[in-house]
């Protein structure tokens, strides 16, 4: 016989409730004191719960054993209403939605005469048995050190604020941002970590977004600007079928480097708008209005005409970001714009179309698919079904150092499209594979590419000598602890199997990558440790028609030095409440083209191979070969949750040691970060 067992926790603490608060009243528990009603909302609501709950038959089959925590409410109108699950089954999740859709309007909780909603954890032990009479309520500990006012207060801002954290938008991907989500993921069975941004639904189901948040708004705040400040959106509507957010945020940095320049600035306005329609569609846009001064070997790099990248008929190009034109005598204004639209068809697929950034891989750089170069135009579809997660984006690149064959006044357009196939070969190893290929031409993207289960690589090859470039790649992670991860990757642009004795052959143009992830390192709660090791060969990325590399917007769609380095990066990060902060170190060596010189040394993507220094010899940080060394600390503070907003400060130095004086500063500027 089936036994369920379960226990009801509120989480309000029965402390601080006097005689003016009643808890929820069933229809059953009507004429009962206040102390019994308590006890008959648990027994009444746990006999409802179990009388409809069946336990998912992939459960049973997969014989999930653990403990499931449901979190609901029940609302100003006696509504219950389920608020998360943190589970990694859907099957569940929809299981216990369903069951709390039948449970019956009730009268709702009171506080000083007034309804108010009051939410409850029912924590559910896998496989389900039959009750247990040997149960005991507890009150939540943890909110004992709040008075009821503000708890109540909390809970109604954060309600009505992070309507995000149910939503399929992407959660803005920086990687300070991203080590909760990672650990919680990397934690969990059957999930993968690669495919970047995550969408706030996928990560709600391992990890409370809004219980993180929540304990940092400040309920007192009794003005609307300064409730707008520490915890609102500036706008927000919310209906029935839609909902969306509005916020006017700046971003304002003040710095001094060690060159003649007085200071160093950027100031830039940003809206930011997000929402949803339905349950399939979501939506986001964000515009920048932006002036900086920046420092000096930085603003040499975006107006240097000497660099063979330089956009044509513009007067310069601000890294990752896009054009810029002058602003005042020394400084630069440049605009951008990020957008795009969701569709969530069912739990298994998404699509994307955007104007934006995406990142693939497991470390802080990547060589598949990185977010150093400007924006572009992608469509994105994923998929996760079983123990395959499966990426394919195809992207509208441009780049402003060619000009189209048509006119020469406008940029050339480029076209990349990728598969990425994660595979969960075990609960410990996942294996990814990777494929992609770019192509131009005045008349668009091949419609041939657009088919999302055919092999580029054939389809790209058939097309034509020197039609178009394909690379592909395989990546590998392997969690050797619950707090440890390993992984790496290894891309090949072209390889000669003919002569694999000869690690020297120019046609040897390959990278790879290893790095290490520990979370709460060294028992440390919240203390974060990376280590990762990148190496490209010369030419890797690179094509006989610049056009053809691997590359956007004059900038590598890899890693951002190109090829021909090697680098070592340390990193380290730590939160403590509204506090975090991190430091890197960057060790590497690189080789360069000399300036005045045709020949190509294979350090930039951006020149042709046919011009190479030979066809042997080849070794990495070949050419005017630098050694680079770069260490970063930085400190923030959060002030709003909702909008992100922080303040931060930092503190960088950075040595550049060429074997050549010709041109050292210019080459700096190739090796920006």
């Amino acid at each position: 016989m089936i036994k369920k067992y379960v226990f009801l926790v509120l989480l309000l603490p029965s402390i601080f409730l006097a005689q003016e608060e009643r808890y929820p009243v069933f229809d059953v528990c009507k004429g009962a004191d206040i102390e019994a009603l308590k006890e008959c909302f648990y027994t009444t609501a746990r006999k409802y719960f179990f009388a409809e709950f069946k336990t998912p038959t992939v459960v049973e089959n997969e014989k999930f054993n653990g403990i499931v925590n449901a979190i609901f409410s029940v609302s100003i109108e006696g509504n219950f209403k389920l608020i998360y699950v943190n589970t990694p089954y859907e099957e569940i999740r929809e299981e216990v939605k369903r069951v709390f859709k039948v449970f019956p309007k009730i009268t709702p909780a009171f506080y000083n005469n007034h309804s108010i909603e009051m939410k409850f954890e029912l924590p559910i032990n896998f496989p389900v048995k039959q009750n247990s009479s040997s149960y005991k309520v507890k009150p939540s500990i943890e909110i004992k050190k709040e008075s009821l006012l503000d708890v109540v207060a909390k809970t109604r801002i954060a309600d009505s604020t992070f309507l995000e954290h149910s939503s399929k938008l992407n959660v803005p991907f920086t990687h300070r941002n991203y080590v909760d989500y990672e650990f919680a993921l990397h934690k969990a069975k059957g999930t993968h970590t690669a495919s970047k941004p995550y969408t706030y639904n996928e990560v709600n189901n391992y990890y409370n977004l809004t219980e993180e948040k929540k304990k940092f708004l400040k309920p007192n705040k009794k003005t609307w600007l300064g409730n707008k400040v520490w915890n609102e959106h500036l706008l927000q509507v919310k209906k029935e079928d839609y909902w969306f957010t509005v916020d006017f945020l700046f971003d304002v940095q003040v710095g001094k480097d060690n060159s003649d320049l007085a200071y160093t600035y950027n100031n830039s306005r940003i809206l930011n708008v997000n929402g949803e329609i339905g349950n399939n569609f979501s939506f986001s846009t964000t515009y920048f209005e932006s002036q900086g001064r920046f420092s000096e070997y930085i603003n040499s790099y975006i107006t240097n005409p000497a660099l063979s990248f330089k956009p044509k008929n513009s007067e310069g190009l601000v890294p990752g970001r896009g054009k810029t034109k002058g602003f005042k005598t020394d400084s630069h204004d440049y605009p951008v714009a990020e957008a795009y639209l969701a569709f969530t068809p069912n739990k298994h697929m998404q699509f994307q179309f955007g104007n934006g950034k995406n990142f693939i891989g497991d470390g802080y750089r990547s060589f598949i698919l990185s977010d150093v170069s400007s924006p572009s135009t992608y469509l994105k579809m994923k998929v996760d079904l079983w123990k395959f997660q499966y990426t394919n984006i195809w992207m509208w690149n441009t780049e402003p150092s060619i000009s189209s064959i048509s006119d020469s006044n406008e940029h050339a357009r480029k076209y990349v499209a990728a598969h990425y196939l994660s595979v969960n070969i075990t609960d410990k190893l996942n294996l990814g594979f990777f494929e992609t290929a770019i192509s131009a031409g005045e008349n668009g993207i091949d419609a041939g590419f657009l088919n999302p289960i055919i092999f580029y690589r054939s389809l790209e090859f058939n097309r034509g000598e020197d039609a178009g470039n394909a690379i592909i790649g395989l990546t590998g992670k392997y969690k050797l602890t619950n707090n440890i991860s390993l992984y790496s990757q290894l891309i090949i642009d072209e390889f000669s199997f003919g002569n694999f004795a000869d690690m020297s052959d120019w046609k040897h143009k390959f990278a790879y990558q290893m790095g290490a992830k520990y979370f709460d390192a060294f028992k440390v709660k919240n203390l974060f440790v990376q280590l990762e090791y990148n190496r490209a060969r010369p030419y890797t990325f690179a094509h006989k028609s610049p056009i053809l590399n691997y590359g956007n917007y004059s900038q590598p769609l890899g890693h951002l030095w190109g090829a021909n380095f090697w680098e070592a990066i340390a990193i380290a990060r730590y939160k403590k409440d509204r506090w975090s902060g991190s430091a890197k170190v960057i060790l590497g060596k690189k080789g360069f083209d000399l300036d005045g010189q045709i020949i190509s040394y294979g350090g930039d993507i951006y020149q042709s191979y046919e011009n190479r220094s030979g066809d042997a010899g080849i070794e990495v940080a070949q050419g005017n070969t630098a050694n680079i060394f770069i260490a970063d600390v930085q400190a923030n503070y959060l002030i709003n949750p909702s909008n992100n907003t922080n303040f931060f400060a930092s503190l960088s130095l950075r040595k550049f040691s060429p074997n050549t004086t010709i041109s050292s500063f210019s080459l700096w500027q190739k090796c920006l970060v």
